[in-house]
């Protein structure tokens, strides 16, 4: 799956966590594949089918 950088960065945000937000930023792609990046969704508590349910993308 496919899920921009701006979806995860808007959500990293809303919780409060932004210095985990300014490492996403600096280090994935704008449009992240999941399959490759699927860890640090993991680690970051993300949820990648949700993720792709709520990409307006």
């Amino acid at each position: 799956m496919i899920i921009s950088k701006a979806l995860v960065l808007s959500i990293l945000r809303e919780r409060g966590q932004n210095g985990r937000a300014d490492f996403v930023d600096r280090e994935l792609p704008e449009r992240i594949d999941s399959a490759q990046h699927g860890g640090l969704l993991a680690t970051l508590h993300l949820d990648p089918s949700k993720l792709a349910a709520a990409d307006p993308a």
